[in-house]
């Protein structure tokens, strides 16, 4: 049923319990690896000395990237094939040009240490490659309404995924699936597309937002699951009630139905190449109270108003807050509901018509999410084993950087900063942030890992020293987790300029705070025996500044961007009195130029750091899947399980489907 092997392995490996072992040792082993998954923050750049890029990487790395463009650097990383370089590019006679090992484009071959760390994080990244079907999933365009081409992309494949899973499912455990779970709906585009033609599968959408379950619901009538509800009320109370609250009414008074309920739209289908409905194309605009009352268009519900709508909906929403993998409430709404379509004569002949006999006491469900965000994946994925009546799961994770930690801090000291060496690069460079010691000691039980392999796994003591022995269990920290949802395969030239220079007006207006006194250095942090390190990670920590967005016009210049970063933070209950207090309202404009004038020419430098830590996360994003797959294999109730990609890399980065099929009793 699953796919062999059973997760997407890169070309070097093709058994996967190989691959886990191999991941796992790299993981854990490779120093530089986890310097640049966790161990330093774009934020330091220009605060710390020694100076970050002189610390983390080897010189003749250094020198190479000197004469490089970093679209180039991206290519090497990302796309170049790595085969033919080798001992022989790094002869000692590095000019010589009947050596083509020796030359890369228009200048020397990247260093062997280099082209090895890229096959290294190449082999333990999962394959973000898909082959997507002989013919291309497409959707109506009423279902379609509200979304984009990249949500068009996602909910027309995963659709067609899920419904594939269902047959199969059914085909080989003789258990039908009755119900599909939407974990997390949101506006329900998944489901809406799963209950519509060709599928027309019962949809449960499950979501704790009252506001988004209403909008979804207006979806469904553009989407011709439901009818919109026509209204009937008692109109001269009515319009006293409007009188006395002092709303102006305009409209014929003699109407009293709302003829906008017959308001159709096309059937024509659309695929992905056909331009959508947009997400402005249906926002439900909220009237202002002092703006005049048309009553003869009017929803709301009153006292004694009848709602009557012809139209049954093979989509059921419960709004439930989701805190683990327990599905009983759902469960028991579920049977309730299709107790009470059975005395709807209506429904009871549509089942009688259609042949289905399902017994409404035993639903058989399976869980789905598209980009559930951080614990919610573990939550959808604990189902399985928490209730029962769910036969599989199938869910594509996303935000992993809103995941929690479950086995808590690492217990090493933080070294001192020294030049590169294998021997002494610290794995930990950043300093002890406040809110990495926060998220590290939540010691979560719902969050990674999940799997007992990843839990018990200890490493391989050679890499470790006798002070800092090896410590059992594999440890994600904030910072790595945020740099694995980054997608560096589809960076433009265009996109690359536009956040490198995001991120170094970010780190520079670091350097300004450090220069007025706002904040310490991060070396601050280093050297300090246990007890300091204690305290430091208490609440004598000042917590970081977060800025958060700005509006695109602050990214023109550096000045408007400490301009509107300044106006912003002047406001914050945190950290806008010491702002004010280091006079930085007062900064004139040429000594802003003036920090950017100073560290410009490092700005190349911050982008090669930055393409390193974004490529070298693709080993980060692994470890959570695997861990995934691992425990969905881990349990008894599982008799499969595997991962496969669902969406093209290029139009959704975030494309991996952890799917877990019960045993058959």
């Amino acid at each position: 049923m699953g796919p062999e092997p059973p997760i997407p392995l890169s070309q070097k490996f093709s058994d996967a319990d190989v691959y886990v072992e191999s991941l796992l040792d790299f993981a854990t082993t490779s120093e530089l690896l986890q310097t640049l998954c966790g161990g330093i923050h774009v934020l330091d750049f220009f605060t710390r000395v020694p100076d970050l890029y002189s610390t983390v990487l080897p010189q003749d790395w250094r020198l190479w990237f000197r004469d490089q463009d970093v679209m180039d650097i991206l290519d090497l990383l990302m796309r170049e094939e790595l085969d033919h370089f080798g001992p022989a590019a790094q002869s000692d006679d590095a000019e010589d040009t009947d050596n083509p090992n020796s030359k890369w484009r228009s200048g020397l071959a990247p260093p062997l240490s280099l082209v090895d760390y890229i096959q290294s994080v190449r082999a333990h990244s999962l394959s973000h490659s898909y082959k997507p079907p002989k013919r291309s999933p497409s959707l109506a365009r009423h279902v379609a309404v509200g979304m984009k081409v990249k949500k068009v992309h996602e909910v027309s494949h995963l659709a067609s995924y899920v419904n594939n899973l269902t047959s199969s499912i059914e085909a080989a455990t003789l258990r039908k699936i009755t119900h599909l779970v939407d974990f997390g709906s949101g506006q329900n585009y998944l489901g809406r597309a799963l209950a519509s033609e060709p599928y027309f599968h019962k949809i449960v959408a499950i979501e704790n937002r009252p506001h988004v379950v209403d909008g979804a619901r207006k979806l469904d009538v553009f989407a011709k699951l439901t009818e919109k509800p026509m209204v009937m009320r008692n109109k001269k109370a009515y319009r006293a009630e409007l009188l006395e609250q002092g709303v102006k009414i305009t409209g014929r008074k003699s109407r009293i139905k709302d003829f906008s309920s017959s308001t159709t739209l096309s059937t024509a289908t659309s695929g992905v190449d056909s331009p959508p409905f947009t997400e402005e194309s249906f926002q439900p605009r909220t009237r202002n109270s002092h703006e005049s009352h048309d009553e003869s268009n009017d929803q709301g519900a009153r006292p004694g108003d009848i709602h009557t709508t012809e139209k049954q909906n093979n989509i059921r929403y419960i709004e439930h807050q989701i805190s683990d993998g327990n599905l009983e409430p759902v469960v028991s709404q579920i049977i309730a509901s299709d107790f009470a379509d059975l005395e709807n004569p209506v429904r009871s002949f549509e089942k009688k018509t259609s042949g289905t006999n399902d017994l409404p006491s035993n639903p058989s469900l399976l869980v789905l999410s598209l980009h559930s965000c951080g614990n919610l994946s573990h939550h959808g994925l604990r189902t399985i084993t928490s209730n029962p009546a769910v036969a599989a799961v199938a869910l594509v994770g996303c935000c992993y950087n809103l995941l929690t930690e479950r086995l808590g801090p690492p217990t090493y000291k933080l070294p001192s900063l020294k030049p590169y060496s294998a021997a002494n690069l610290s794995h930990l460079l950043r300093s002890a942030h406040p809110r990495l010691v926060e998220a590290s000691s939540a010691f979560d039980p719902h969050g990674f890992p999940m799997s007992r392999r990843f839990e018990t796994y200890t490493p391989r003591s050679n890499s470790y020293t006798p002070s800092s022995p090896p410590q059992p269990g594999i440890r994600l920290n904030i910072t790595a987790r945020m740099m694995a949802v980054q997608a560096p395969w589809n960076w433009t030239p265009e996109d690359s300029s536009l956040f490198f220079t995001r991120h170094f007006f970010r780190a520079l207006l670091q350097r300004i705070f450090f220069e007025k006194g706002v904040i310490g250095s991060p070396s601050d942090m280093q050297d300090t025996n246990d007890d300091d390190r204690k305290d430091q990670e208490g609440d004598t920590v000042a917590p970081p500044i977060i800025l958060g967005s700005l509006p695109k016009s602050a990214y023109a210049d550096f000045k408007s961007y400490v301009r509107a970063a300044l106006h912003k933070l002047s406001s914050d209950s945190t950290w806008g009195p010491a702002i004010r207090s280091a006079g930085l309202h007062e900064i004139s404009d040429a000594e802003i130029v003036s920090f950017e004038t100073r560290f410009g020419k490092r700005k190349k430098d911050l982008s090669v750091m930055w393409s390193l830590m974004a490529f070298s996360a693709g080993v980060v994003e692994s470890l959570i899947v695997v861990d995934r797959w691992l425990w969905l294999k881990e349990q008894p109730e599982v008799g499969q399980a595997w991962v496969e990609t669902v969406f093209d890399e290029g139009m959704s980065p975030r494309n991996f489907c952890v799917v877990g099929v019960r045993k058959t009793d």
